[in-house]
């Protein structure tokens, strides 16, 4: 009579701390994937980051990975959902309208909002050097 108490207790013991966590985890990933809707930002199980941009008849999701790239994935890929928030939208625009405004802060920092005037200076800058001149060669 102990050793089936002892099997079923063991049993139980299994239960709780295999199966059960297992299908809530699978419960939970169900909830995350059905809630899916245009406008997401989704994190597949490859790494590729996205917003989901419209879902096709076959339920699959047609998703922007890059200015007018768009990829179609399985819904069964998705690995992480990030909910669009509006608060946080509409504190990024103030920032960004703070810093343009701002008289004190410098122009190479203004010019890292958009990123592009940055990386045309650096290479203005590799460009109006003297490939054989010491501080060029102690780059390389």
């Amino acid at each position: 009579m102990a050793q089936l108490i002892l099997l079923l207790a063991m049993l139980v013991l299994l239960w709780v701390l295999l199966i059960r966590p297992q299908r809530s985890r699978q419960q939970a990933q169900q909830s995350l994937v059905s809630s899916i809707e245009p406008g997401d930002e989704i994190l597949t199980v490859g790494g590729l980051y996205g917003i989901v941009q419209e879902i096709d008849e076959e339920d699959d999701l047609i998703v922007e990975v890059a200015d007018a790239v768009h990829v179609r994935i399985a819904r069964r890929a998705v690995a992480g959902v990030e909910k669009p928030d509006v608060e946080d939208a509409e504190d990024a625009e103030a920032e960004a309208d703070e810093r343009e405004l701002d008289p004190d802060e410098p122009k190479a920092a203004a010019a890292d909002a958009d990123g592009e005037e940055r990386v045309n200076k650096s290479e203005d800058f590799v460009s109006d050097q003297d490939p054989k001149s010491p501080a060029a060669l102690e780059r390389r």
